[in-house]
C-alpha cells in the first residue's frame, strides 16, 4: 500500500516511537509485572494504588499528580491524606493505555506505534495531561506523532482507525476517526504513481493480512497500479467507520463504479452468507470471529467477520442477527445512486438478506427502487427468494410483482424523460435498449413464472397478475408464457373449465411457434376453444404465407404448411377433431354469409346512385326560369296551329296513316309535357 516518502524522516525525528519523559521525582528502571499487578523497579515503596478492573499498579503519588490534572484534583481536592487507593475502571485503551501514561509519567521510554497511539491519545485526554501542568506533556507528544507520523502513512492511519473501534466516543470527539478517514479516502483517490507502495491484505503465501513492509514483493514504480488496491485495506474496518472512509471517498469525486465495488468486496467479507456459489477461502474463512478485534500492535489481525443467521425463531433478538441488521442498512445507505454502481446481483441478494433480517421497510423499498432500475439484469436464480413471511406460496410471488412494477415506471420514466442526445439518436439508440430490456424482463418473468407455477398454493390471481404485468409489445413470441401456463396447470389439475379458459386468456395464440402449437394441439389439458384458436392461427399463417411468397415459394411452403397441418391432425385426439370439423362448419357458414352481406351491400350502393342521379336532374329543372318556359309554350302552340292548317288543305290521308300520326303526336306531346 502507501508509504510516504517523509514517514522514515517523522520516524527518526521522534525517536523511532520512542517517547520519554526527562523530569521524573523517581529514579526507576522500569515496570516489573506479577500476575495482574504491576510495579515499579525502585527503593522507594509505593504509595498509591491504582485499580483498573483486574489489574493492580502499585505507584507514587507525586510522579503521576505531577503531569495528570485529573490524579491531581482527586488527590487533592478529596482533603483525604489516607487515599491511597482509586478505581478507574472507565478509561478509554484500558490498563495497557493507562500502563503507557504510567511510565510516560516516571520517564520511562514508551515505544509508540500505530496500534497503541490511538488509546494513548484517549487515556491522555482522560487524565488530564496537558500543557498546563507540564510543557511537552502527553497529549502535545501523542498529538504530534499522530499528525507527523501515523496520518503520513496508509498503513498507519488503516491500523489506528481499526483500534478506535474500542474508543468510542473518545476517539470520536478527539477527532481520531474523522482525520483517519479522510487520509485513508485521500490517498485512495490520489494517483499512486511515484508512491512507494505494497499489498498488505493480499499476500500471497500469508493466511492473513499483515503490516510489514517487503519491499522485495513492492512493485516497482513503472507497474501499472490496480484501481482496487484499496479494497482489502479498507474491508478490515467496522462498519461505521467503512462507512466513514466511504462518504470522504464519495464527497472526494471517485468513480461511482469503484465506490460500489469496494461496497460489494466489504459485503462478501462481513456477510458470508449473501454470496450462496461463492464463500471466503479456507484460510481467510477460519480465521474469521465474531469479536474481530485488532491487536495492541495491529499486525496480527486474522481477517473478517465471520457470522451464521441460523434458521431459528430467535435470530431476529440474537446478536449475530442484530450486527448484520445494521452492516445491511449501512451498506444500502452508503450505495452510490448512479444505475451501474453495484450489480443487479448483488442488489437481489442484499435483498433477500434484508428481508430475512427485518431490515427497516424504508430501506427495503429503497433496495426494491433500485433493483427495478436494473431489472434486466437479473438472473432467475436471484429472483427465487422465499417467501419469509407468514404466506402461503413457496417463493415471495409479490416481491418480484413490486419489481416489475418499478420496473415499468422506470422504463417510462426513461423514455418519457428528455434525453442529452439529439432526437434521432435518441429514437435509434433509446428505444432499441428500452425494447431490448423488456424483452428480456419479459423471458426473465416467463421463466419466473414457470418455475414457481409448480407450487400448488399459488392462487390463480396472482399468477395472471404477474402474466398480465407487462406491455404485449415486450413478448415477440409466448412460448415462455406457454410453458407456465402448462406447468401450473399439470400441478392444479381441479382448475375448473372456465378457470382454464381464464388462465390461457394471457396468452397469444397469433405468437407461438410451430413447435408450441404441434405441443398445444396434443395437450389434453388445455380447453377445447384454445386448441381451436390454435388451429386457426396456423391456418391464418399458412394463407399469409401463401399470400405474401412467390409462386415457387408458394408450391413449397404451402407442401410443407399442409403436412404439417395434417400432422396436427394426425396427432390431435378424436374429440379435438370432431370439435375441429364443427367448427370449420361454423367458418365456412360465417363466410357464406359474409359473401350475401356484401352482394346485399353492393345492390344498395347501386341504388343509391341512380337514386342520387334522379334527384340531381329533378334539381336542375326546378331551377329552369319561368321566361324560358312561357317561350317553350308559346312554340308550341305555334306548331300546334301549323298543323291545323295544313290538315285543311292536305289531300285525303288513309284512316291508318291518320292513325299513326295520331300516335306519333300523342308520344310527343306526353314527352314534351
Amino acid at each position: 500500500m502507501w508509504e510516504s516518502e517523509s514517514e522514515s524522516a517523522a520516524g527518526h525525528k521522534y525517536g523511532g516511537g520512542l517517547l520519554t519523559s526527562s523530569n521524573h521525582g523517581v529514579k526507576t528502571e522500569g515496570f516489573v509485572q506479577r500476575g495482574n499487578s504491576w510495579y515499579v523497579a525502585t527503593d522507594i515503596p509505593s504509595d498509591f494504588l491504582v485499580q483498573i478492573e483486574e489489574a493492580s499498579f502499585h505507584l507514587h503519588k507525586y510522579p503521576l499528580v505531577s503531569r495528570s490534572g485529573k490524579l491531581s484534583r482527586i488527590v487533592y481536592e478529596t482533603h483525604d491524606p489516607d487515599l491511597n487507593k482509586i478505581v478507574m475502571d472507565d478509561i478509554p485503551g484500558g490498563a495497557e493505555a493507562f500502563e503507557l501514561a504510567a511510565k510516560f509519567c516516571y520517564g520511562v521510554a514508551v515505544d509508540l506505534t500505530a496500534g497503541n497511539i490511538s488509546g494513548l491519545r484517549c487515556a491522555a485526554e482522560y487524565l488530564e495531561m496537558s500543557e498546563d501542568l507540564e510543557e511537552g506533556n502527553l497529549i502535545f507528544k501523542a498529538e504530534a506523532f499522530l499528525s507527523y507520523v501515523v496520518l503520513s502513512s496508509w498503513r498507519d492511519s488503516i491500523v489506528v482507525l481499526k483500534s478506535c473501534e474500542k474508543l468510542s466516543p473518545w476517539a470520536e470527539n478527539l477527532q481520531i476517526v474523522r482525520r483517519c478517514s479522510e487520509s485513508i479516502a485521500w490517498k485512495a483517490c490520489a494517483n499512486p504513481k511515484g508512491i512507494r507502495w505494497s499489498y498488505t491484505g493480499r499476500q500471497a503465501k500469508s493466511s492473513s493480512p499483515t503490516w510489514n513492509d517487503m519491499k522485495e514483493s513492492s512493485p516497482s514504480r513503472n507497474q501499472q497500479v490496480p484501481p482496487d488496491w484499496w479494497f482489502e485495506d479498507a474491508s478490515i474496518l467496522r462498519i461505521d467507520h467503512f462507512v466513514r472512509v466511504i462518504t470522504a471517498i464519495k464527497v472526494k469525486g471517485m468513480r461511482f463504479e469503484l465506490v460500489g465495488a469496494a461496497i460489494m468486496h466489504y459485503a462478501t467479507k462481513w456477510l458470508p452468507g449473501l454470496i450462496s456459489d461463492t464463500s471466503i477461502p479456507g484460510d481467510e474463512a477460519s480465521n474469521c470471529s465474531v469479536s474481530n478485534s485488532s491487536s495492541s500492535g495491529g499486525s496480527n489481525w486474522k481477517g473478517g467477520l465471520h457470522m451464521v443467521v441460523t434458521g431459528t425463531k430467535d435470530d431476529s433478538s440474537s446478536v449475530q442477527a442484530k450486527e448484520q441488521r445494521m452492516i445491511v442498512e449501512s451498506l444500502v445507505s452508503i450505495i452510490p445512486p448512479q444505475k451501474d454502481s453495484v450489480s443487479c446481483s448483488f442488489l437481489l441478494r442484499l435483498l433477500r438478506m434484508a428481508i430475512m433480517l427485518k431490515v427497516a421497510p424504508a430501506l427495503v423499498t429503497e433496495l426494491e427502487k433500485r433493483v427495478g432500475m436494473q431489472f434486466e439484469q437479473a438472473t432467475l436464480a436471484d429472483l427465487l427468494i422465499p417467501s419469509y413471511s407468514k404466506g402461503e406460496t413457496m417463493y415471495d410471488v409479490d416481491l418480484v410483482q413490486r419489481l416489475l412494477e418499478h420496473f415499468i415506471v422506470q422504463e417510462q420514466t426513461e423514455s418519457s424523460s428528455p434525453s442529452r442526445q439529439s432526437f434521432s439518436d435518441k429514437q435509434h439508440m433509446g428505444m432499441g435498449c428500452i425494447l431490448n430490456a423488456k424483452a428480456r424482463v419479459a423471458r426473465l418473468v416467463d421463466s419466473y413464472l414457470t418455475e414457481v407455477s409448480r407450487d400448488r398454493n399459488l392462487s390463480l390471481t396472482k399468477f395472471q397478475v404477474l402474466a398480465e404485468a407487462l406491455p404485449e409489445s415486450a413478448r415477440t413470441c409466448d412460448d415462455g408464457l406457454y410453458r407456465a401456463i402448462d406447468s401450473y396447470l399439470k400441478a392444479h389439475p381441479t382448475l375448473s373449465e372456465h378457470e382454464r379458459k381464464r388462465l390461457c386468456r394471457v396468452m397469444d395464440c397469433q405468437k407461438l411457434s410451430i413447435d408450441a402449437c404441434l405441443h398445444a394441439a396434443q395437450n389434453e389439458r388445455l380447453p377445447l376453444r384454445v386448441v381451436v384458436q390454435v388451429l386457426f392461427a396456423e391456418q391464418v399463417k399458412i394463407s399469409n404465407a401463401l399470400a405474401t411468397s412467390s409462386v415457387k415459394d408458394v408450391e413449397s411452403e404451402s407442401h410443407a404448411m399442409v403436412t404439417n397441418r395434417k400432422t396436427l391432425l394426425e396427432g390431435t385426439p378424436q374429440s379435438f377433431q370432431e370439435g375441429w370439423t364443427a367448427a370449420k362448419k361454423d367458418i365456412n357458414t360465417l363466410k357464406f354469409e359474409l359473401e350475401s352481406v356484401k352482394v346485399k351491400y353492393m345492390e344498395l350502393q347501386n341504388d343509391m346512385e341512380s337514386l342520387q342521379k334522379q334527384f340531381d336532374k329533378m334539381l336542375k329543372q326546378k331551377h329552369t326560369s319561368a321566361w324560358s318556359s312561357g317561350w317553350k309554350k308559346l312554340s308550341k302552340l305555334g306548331r300546334t296551329t301549323n298543323v291545323v292548317e295544313n290538315q285543311d288543305d292536305s289531300p285525303k290521308i288513309p284512316d291508318s296513316i291518320e292513325h299513326n300520326r295520331k300516335t306519333a303526336r300523342r308520344w310527343r306531346r306526353n314527352s314534351i309535357s
